[in-house]
């Protein structure tokens, strides 16, 4: 899932540290998340959007859904 994370720590001239810090995470959670190996927990992006004043939709941006019903859907149609 891609992110706005690095941008929105660097407006503020956080490093992953403080962030993590902030979220009472490790830093390495903040680094994984801000290089995509990890899409945190939906607790975690509350919280991230509450910090940044904005929605979680602002912050993570979905690039691919899968749709099970759809894909359920579209087989038996075959």
């Amino acid at each position: 899932m891609k992110n706005r994370l690095k941008v929105l720590r660097a407006e503020r001239d956080w490093s992953q540290a403080d962030l993590a810090d902030r979220l009472g995470v490790s830093r390495q959670t903040i680094n994984a998340i801000e290089t995509e190996k990890y899409d945190p927990s939906l607790p975690l992006a509350l919280k991230m959007g509450k910090l940044f004043e904005q929605c979680v939709e602002k912050i993570f941006l979905l690039t691919e859904v899968h749709n099970p019903v759809r894909s359920s859907a579209h087989e038996k149609a075959r």
